[in-house]
């Protein structure tokens, strides 16, 4: 039955940043589908992994610091989850950060925190994962990319190019893993109701004007990426490599 193949039963996944909002969406979401979680974050994620536990499966949470910990740490991280679940199956990118400032006075210690969360981790603990996935014949990584992978936004000139970056990332990626059964694939929400986009909800006037290009005429919510996260993570989308996948009520179709 093709509804099978969306089910995640004994899978185990990855979630970066998944205390809150899309992370904390996309654990829920995978966790209903049947796949235990390991959570990922500089803080523990109570709130998540009680919803998790409430769906009857197993969460553990990975200490980590995304703006501080090098390459060998981000391995030690996925390696953890990887030894206290049994294995690893997918990795859901999620964790980010924004700073906006105009270009010309953004400072260089904005950029390299952004890239370093926004970029630099995504590649080095999809490089980890995917060693692993690699070994045991199969997973799926999910990245977070954004509306801002395809343009260039207003004031947000780090993200804007780590998030065109992780666009480029994950079909590079994809071209050297798919022969190994690994699917790279990606998500680009759109104008999401969470916390970096506050000020944005919080100035009616760019408000308004956001508003009123989105064809559904609405911000999104954390819980519209559910579908797709599971989607992504499952054997329904075994030939599906090297694709961004668009959650935005239309915005690119405007």
């Amino acid at each position: 039955m093709i509804l099978d193949r969306f089910r995640l039963d004994g899978r185990v996944a990855l979630v970066t940043g998944g205390n809150r909002g899309l992370g904390q969406a996309c654990a829920i979401a995978l966790a209903e589908a049947g796949a235990d979680l390991a959570l990922l974050g500089r803080t523990e994620p109570s709130e998540t992994t009680a919803q998790v536990k409430v769906l009857g499966r197993t969460v553990v949470y990975v200490p980590c610091d995304l703006a501080t910990a090098d390459p060998t740490q981000l391995a030690d991280a996925v390696n953890s989850a990887a030894g206290q679940l049994g294995r690893l199956d997918i990795l859901v990118n999620n964790a980010g950060l924004i700073r906006r400032a105009p270009a010309a006075e953004f400072t260089a210690g904005d950029w390299g925190e952004v890239m370093t969360v926004d970029l630099d981790a995504v590649f080095h603990l999809s490089q980890a994962a995917g060693r692993l996935m690699i070994a045991q014949g199969g997973g799926r990584i999910v990245n977070l990319a954004s509306m801002l992978s395809f343009q260039g936004g207003l004031r947000v000139p780090a993200y804007a190019a780590a998030k065109h970056a992780v666009l480029g990332l994950t079909r590079a990626l994809a071209n050297e893993w798919a022969e190994h059964a690994v699917n790279v694939n990606a998500i680009a929400p759109g104008y999401m109701a969470t916390d970096n986009t506050a000020p944005l909800r919080e100035d009616p006037v760019r408000s308004a004007s956001i508003l009123e290009r989105i064809p559904a005429g609405r911000w999104g919510e954390p819980e519209d990426l559910m579908g797709a996260v599971v989607f992504l993570a499952s054997d329904a989308a075994r030939y599906v490599h090297g694709a961004v996948l668009p959650v935005d009520g239309g915005w690119l179709a405007r």
